[in-house]
């Protein structure tokens, strides 16, 4: 018995403050309210004294306070090793989550990104294939002064340049070339004086204020009934008008 009170160290009165400080802590943790699991620090402390029977006071010679109190240390090591733990597990729980956060944000970012390129190249298209179809239907409009416009789409009607002087006399007869002309009494308007000028939204429902809106219904106009400008301005130095 003395040699084994010869190896057990007697805990010093700071540690008796300590432990009963602690006992209720202790209590709730040797009821089976706290669940932990041995820490390595407890190994230090022997199993005699861990169990704390009233024997054991008899075994290892220490009174009932000093196994108390080794008892009650022993419980705290094991309850602060049992939380440093469970503090790390939380620690990683909370970095998973936020990786998984930002590994969704990051996919959500992408999913945007290419439902904007797709939207823009969706665009693009549709802008091309517009642009396609007006050139083939001949709605690409020159810019310049309407003869400078007029010149420009006499190819599109199938007529040379050699046609353009024969339109140049027309319409300056005509309206002089100004796409607000206006005739009071017949209510013509415009570069080639349709009648009603209405008649000229079939071109374009800019008929009233865009010259080359005006100048396609007219070359329209002239190619229907008489086949070509020249053709129409003799028919005008014949009767005064086409």
């Amino acid at each position: 018995m003395s040699s084994l009170r010869k190896h057990v160290k007697k805990p010093s009165k700071t540690t008796f403050v300590i432990a009963a400080a602690t006992v209720t802590a202790a209590a709730a943790v040797t009821t089976g309210a706290v669940a932990v699991s041995a820490s390595p620090a407890a190994q230090t402390v022997p199993s005699a004294i861990r169990v704390v029977p009233a024997a054991a006071s008899q075994t290892t010679g220490l009174s009932s306070a000093e196994l108390a109190s080794y008892a009650v240390t022993d419980r705290l090591l094991q309850i602060r090793a049992r939380f440093s733990v469970e503090h790390v597990r939380q620690v990683a729980a909370e970095a998973h989550i936020a990786a998984e956060r930002r590994a969704a944000a990051q996919r959500a970012a992408a999913r945007l990104a290419a439902a904007r390129q797709a939207a823009n190249a969706t665009a693009a298209g549709q802008t091309s294939a517009a642009q396609t179809t007006a050139s083939s239907s001949g709605s690409v409009q020159p810019s310049g002064s309407p003869q400078q416009i007029a010149l420009a789409m006499l190819g599109s009607f199938g007529w040379s340049s050699s046609q353009f002087g024969c339109l140049v006399s027309l319409w300056g007869r005509e309206s002089g070339w100004n796409m607000y002309a206006s005739n009071p009494s017949s209510g013509a308007y415009g570069i080639p004086q349709a009648l009603p000028g209405s008649k000229m939204a079939s071109a374009g429902a800019d008929w009233a204020t865009n010259p080359a809106t005006q100048i396609r219904w007219g070359l329209g106009y002239i190619q229907q009934l008489y086949g070509s400008p020249c053709a129409a301005w003799e028919h005008s130095e014949a009767v005064g008008w086409y």
